[in-house]
C-alpha cells in the first residue's frame, strides 16, 4: 500500500480512501469469509470494517502499516458479528424451483461439511489465527504483529485452536449409541 496514498485519505480525501478500499477489500473480503463461513456475513463484516477504517484512519500512526491495522479491523468486525449472530442451527440452502444437486464428488463435500461444521465450533480467536496461518499463509511473527499480541501467545491459541478442531471432527465422527429396550 502507497503511503502516500494513506496519508491522503488520512487527511480526508475520499477518492484517495475509495483507491485503497477498492485495493485491500477482494483479500479482506476472503479472510472474513474463512472466518465467518458466510458470503452475507462476511459481505457485512467486511462493510462494517471498510467505515470504522474511514472513521479511525486518522489516528492511524504508521501509514506504511495500513495492511496489517485493516487486518485488525477486519477480525474485530468478523468477532462481532460472531458474537451478535444467534447460535447456528443446521442451514438449508435451497435451490431456484427446488432442485437439488447432486455432487460429484460426494466425499470430498462430506469432508468440507465436516470440517466446516467443526470450524464453527471455534472461538473467532481461534478461526482469525487458523485463517491467518493456514490461508494467508502469514508467519507467526507476522501473525503477532498483526494482531498486537505476544509471538507465544499465538503459538498457544494456533495450538489450541488445532486442538480444538480435531477434538470437533473426532466427536462428530463418533457413532451415536442408543439404548434398544430389549425385553
Amino acid at each position: 500500500m502507497e503511503p502516500s496514498l494513506v496519508e491522503r485519505a488520512r487527511s480526508g480525501d475520499r477518492e484517495a480512501f475509495s483507491a485503497i478500499a477498492f485495493e485491500v477489500s477482494d483479500g479482506l473480503f476472503a479472510v472474513a469469509h474463512r472466518v465467518l463461513r458466510d458470503f452475507d456475513a462476511a459481505a457485512d463484516a467486511l462493510q462494517v470494517a471498510l467505515v470504522r477504517m474511514w472513521r479511525d484512519l486518522p489516528s492511524l500512526s504508521d501509514p506504511s502499516r495500513f495492511e496489517a491495522w485493516a487486518y485488525r479491523v477486519l477480525i474485530r468486525a468478523c468477532h462481532d458479528a460472531i458474537r451478535a449472530r444467534p447460535p447456528a442451527g443446521p442451514q438449508l440452502h435451497l435451490l431456484d424451483g427446488g432442485r437439488a444437486i447432486v455432487a460429484d464428488h460426494a466425499s470430498e463435500v462430506v469432508e468440507r461439511e465436516e470440517l466446516d461444521h467443526a470450524f464453527r465450533r471455534l472461538t473467532p480467536e481461534q478461526r482469525a489465527i487458523l485463517v491467518l496461518q493456514y490461508y494467508r499463509d502469514m508467519k507467526l511473527e507476522a501473525i503477532a504483529e498483526l494482531l498486537q499480541i505476544p509471538i507465544g501467545t499465538v503459538r498457544s491459541r494456533l495450538h489450541y485452536a488445532k486442538r480444538a478442531l480435531r477434538s470437533a471432527l473426532e466427536a462428530d465422527a463418533r457413532p451415536v449409541i442408543t439404548e434398544i429396550d430389549v425385553r
